[in-house]
């Protein structure tokens, strides 16, 4: 499928309708979702319905906005009123919102077009999307492999060309590591840049909403969409919203040289041998592109995972109280008394990651252990964001691989939580300093599957992370490369 620029260039010169390029997008999902089951529910009607609007828009020579008539998809933890939303969980099963997350409200204001609602680990908890209790999505370069999590079938959609771009969830990763397996563009924005009105939530100091794209341009042209001041979220940020698609130019070598740092703490066991040789060949490419690279040290980088692993839950044990079936959602028919019900409800509505979450959670935040767990774990989540703050006063731009390993294949660490968790060890310092990251494809392991390079900024500098991210893909084609499962 063509990019954003190219399919509204289209449709301003009246080479193809919306109608035509939607339908293109709703018959590779039918085709596809056999074998890939990205998507929980497809929204054909509406999606039609939208795309024949922005044709009446064109036919009466209004003009129209560059993401109008464009298929995106968008997870399934995004509330979308009157479409079911259900976090991939039995708990919401049935679920239909009253109103509209601001971020989907944004995009249907722009003119893009819903094609459905994406896959992802039940209540964005997971590495593989193998947690949801719907379905398992296939990574579209080898479908006995997962697609990363939690967001993977927003990234499996776009890699296999279901749609054009996607909309994901990043608490600890959820966008990077699936955008590092599927061999697309993935970015968590600063934490608040994005509003987080009607996302469900997870934990939420570290939730952030970000883009996929096959390619730099498509994800700031959609971060330039969603992105902005909310007074409905208490935690968004109130800055001026630059274009993020300004200073997309396929160099370095403008203005002053570039710094970009390598963190040290990200080598040594547990990162693939060939990850690492391909993390060191693009490292060498933007050298040569202008960029003068540095080694950093993050010491308590490596406390990122133990960390992480006591604040999310923590926070995931109070966001899903509300859960006991009495406000919405599931609720066991069959008990006889009010504590009866809590317990039924939760223990049938909720999968098995996420009762351990919760329960690790609950154990942090109880009287006796809230300052030996929770407590640290905060006072070492301040620690990385200092060690970053010290990584910037002498470079500007940061670089890891995105995840330590290609993606795995199904069942190999569903069993194995820990293993499952080390999944995202180069991206949960990122969420708990509330940076800035993008990762984007930059070569391949010898089984022909996708490594990603991870790009992480300064605070609300999206815009420089893009730029070096384009002049990276603009030197090489790993972008231009498609997965077989493409008919």
């Amino acid at each position: 499928m063509a990019s954003i620029r190219e399919l509204h260039e289209q449709l301003v010169k009246k080479e193809r309708s919306a109608v035509e390029i939607t339908q293109e997008a709703l018959d590779r999902i039918q085709v596809l979702e056999p074998k890939l089951h990205s998507f929980l529910c497809v929204t054909e009607q509406q999606a039609l319905d939208q795309a024949r609007a922005v044709d009446a828009k064109i036919a009466a020579g209004e003009e129209i906005g560059i993401l109008a008539g464009i298929p995106i998809g968008i997870k399934d933890n995004m509330c979308t009123k009157g479409i079911r939303t259900t976090c991939a969980s039995r708990i919401l099963e049935n679920f239909i919102p009253p109103y509209e997350s601001t971020v989907t409200q944004k995009l249907a204001d722009a003119g893009a077009v819903m094609v459905g609602k994406t896959n992802l680990d039940e209540f964005a908890m997971g590495s593989s999307t193998e947690n949801s209790a719907y379905q398992v999505t296939a990574n579209p370069w080898d479908l006995a492999r997962v697609p990363g999590g939690s967001s993977g079938g927003s990234a499996a959609a776009v890699a296999a060309d279901e749609c054009v771009v996607a909309i994901g969830s990043d608490t600890g990763g959820s966008i990077r590591q699936p955008a590092s397996f599927c061999g697309v563009v993935g970015m968590k924005p600063t934490y608040g840049l994005v509003s987080r009105y009607g996302l469900v939530a997870y934990a939420s100091s570290l939730d952030q909403i970000g883009p996929f794209g096959r390619s730099v341009e498509d994800a700031a042209i959609l971060l330039n969409a969603i992105a902005g001041y909310d007074p409905q979220d208490s935690t968004s940020l109130k800055v001026e919203i630059p274009d993020y698609t300004t200073n997309l130019k396929p160099d370095l070598k403008v203005g002053k040289t570039l710094k970009i740092g390598i963190i040290k703490e990200t080598f040594g066991e547990g990162l693939d041998g060939e990850v690492e040789q391909v993390f060191k060949s693009a490292i060498a490419q933007l050298e040569s592109l202008g960029a003068e690279v540095h080694e950093v040290s993050c010491p308590s980088f490596r406390y990122g995972v133990p960390s992480y692993y006591i604040i999310a839950p923590s926070e995931a044990s109070a966001n899903l109280a509300r859960y006991d079936g009495v406000k919405y959602g599931l609720r066991s028919p069959d008990a006889d008394n009010l504590l009866s019900m809590y317990s039924r409800t939760r223990s049938a509505g909720f999968g098995e990651e996420v009762k351990r979450r919760i329960m690790i959670g609950t154990y942090a935040l109880s009287a006796g252990y809230y300052d030996a767990y929770y407590l640290k774990a905060q006072k070492v989540r301040t620690l990385i964001k200092q060690d970053f703050e010290k990584a910037f006063e002498k470079v500007d731009v940061l670089v890891s691989p995105t995840a330590p390993t290609t993606a795995f294949k199904a069942g190999e660490k569903i069993t194995d939580p820990l293993s499952m968790y080390l999944n995202d060890l180069m991206t949960i310092p990122v969420n708990l300093a509330g940076l800035p990251a993008l990762s984007l494809p930059c070569g391949f392991d010898s089984q022909g599957l996708p490594i990603g390079l991870q790009l992480i900024g300064k605070v609300l500098r999206e815009d420089q992370l893009f730029q070096v991210a384009y002049a990276y893909e603009q030197s090489t084609n790993w972008h231009l490369r498609s997965p077989k499962i493409n008919p």
